[in-house]
């Protein structure tokens, strides 16, 4: 993400990050009315200094059953303090207290019956509170809190491209001709692939547009889902966008051109080979919104070189596009020896 332009300017301010598990801080927000009956029991669990599929397995173990019937709303950081849903099968005559896992690390605040296990972005979003320590301009990050409650560049976060952008190089190579056989590590690859070629298309607009002004014609997304719809800019398109009843986008590339407008036609010539390599995978053109908007972005300044940022964003999204338009920040958890298979923080 470090050659991606910025919105607002490149910050002028340095901080650090993740100093500690309870510096991030991430809440899963759920968007389902749980039944209180079924055969799933869902667990509301709160997860320090482990990852989301340790976790998994850990409940699996317990309840008799494989990992894989094990299911969750969406990955969670390692390195931080996070409460996240996970669903269990369970047989309805069969009693178990999952709370008898609670230890340091592991803490199982709720659980409930429902009819059916969770799926993967069943979430609407999560609230996530940051501090930031050894800030380096206090007042540069406090300039910029009024125009980033604006919106913000909708990049995927560097955790989504692996370790020093290994993902990318592995794309590389499965695009020139080298077979991946593990269906899960492929998935990670195609991912990756399609989300750098989705950042490098919004820095181009970035750069050249900015995220306010509208083109001539847009690929607009329907708010709320993945619809799209290409238009002409209207009376009407302006005061649904003024509304936030429909988005402006950029493109998730697939198969053939539907949904692209002129301008991102050319834009795409540089990845033509990852393009054709996506679209013979027969993946389908898609869009993702242009804009990360946050809702409830709220600062406090801690002392003199600590500030705290609460904020909340949708399912998908990535907590770092918004923390690089504030400021220049280092994960300080690295600083540790940890797993490089850490999850994504947001996400998903």
């Amino acid at each position: 993400m470090k050659n991606l332009n910025y919105l607002y300017g490149k910050p002028q301010s340095s901080a650090d990050y993740k100093s500690c598990a309870e510096d991030f801080v991430v809440d899963e927000l759920l968007d389902i009315e749980l039944s209180g009956e079924g055969e799933h029991v869902c667990l509301h669990v709160i997860k320090k200094g482990e990852n989301t599929q340790y976790i998994a397995k850990m409940l699996a173990k317990f309840a008799g059953v494989a990992p894989r019937d094990v299911s969750y709303a969406g990955l969670k950081d390692r390195h931080g303090v996070c409460s996240q849903w996970f669903s269990v099968p369970v047989p309805i005559k069969q009693h178990l207290d999952f709370t008898e896992l609670n230890s340091d690390s592991v803490f199982v605040i709720k659980q409930i019956r429902h009819n059916r296990k969770l799926r993967t972005g069943c979430h609407s979003g999560n609230k996530f509170e940051i501090t930031l320590r050894n800030v380096s301009a206090p007042l540069d990050i406090l300039s910029r809190i009024n125009a980033v409650r604006q919106g913000v560049p909708n990049y995927f976060g560097e955790q989504r491209f692996g370790h020093d952008g290994h993902n990318l190089q592995m794309a590389e190579r499965m695009f020139s001709g080298e077979r991946i056989r593990d269906k899960k590590l492929r998935g990670i690859i195609i991912s990756a692939a399609r989300s750098h070629i989705f950042n490098e298309i919004v820095s181009k607009r970035v750069a050249e547009h900015g995220l306010a002004k509208t083109w001539h014609q847009e690929v607009f997304m329907l708010s709320g889902s993945n619809a799209f719809f290409e238009e002409n800019i209207s009376d009407d398109t302006i005061e649904r966008l003024t509304s936030g009843d429909i988005l402006l986008s950029a493109p998730l590339v697939g198969k053939g051109d539907k949904g692209l407008t002129e301008q991102e036609r050319n834009w795409l010539v540089p990845f033509s080979a990852w393009q054709a390599g996506l679209a013979e995978l027969g993946l389908k053109n898609e869009r993702r919104a242009l804009r990360l908007i946050p809702k409830h972005l709220q600062v406090k300044t801690v002392d003199d070189t600590t500030i705290k940022l609460t904020f909340t964003l949708p399912k998908g999204t990535f907590a770092t596009a918004l923390l690089r338009e504030l400021v220049i920040h280092r994960d300080a958890s690295k600083d540790n020896l940890m797993d490089s298979n850490q999850d994504e923080n947001i996400t998903q």
